[in-house]
């Protein structure tokens, strides 16, 4: 499972990110303007989130961060004898 947090406050609303994800998963928040006076991105379905953090790499302005949760040993072991 992964997490995306947006820094909506440092968000130009290029659409950069929203471009690059590969689930598209991301648009412009809705009714919704920063600080600056622009619109910035939210994700539409968070649960659909892989972790690619594609987004984050392709945003400008380092408006995004994404989180992974840490696989347990147990689960690295089992996928690596797996191979």
């Amino acid at each position: 499972m992964a997490r995306t947090v947006f820094n909506e406050d440092r968000c130009k609303g290029c659409g950069l990110c929203i471009e690059a994800c590969p689930k598209k998963i991301l648009a412009f928040a809705e009714h919704r303007l920063n600080h600056n006076g622009y619109q910035p991105v939210a994700s539409l379905r968070p649960g659909e989130c892989t972790g690619c953090a594609i987004c984050a790499r392709t945003c400008p302005d380092v408006v995004i961060s994404v989180y992974r949760e840490a696989r347990s040993a147990a689960e690295a072991t089992v996928q690596g004898a797996d191979l």
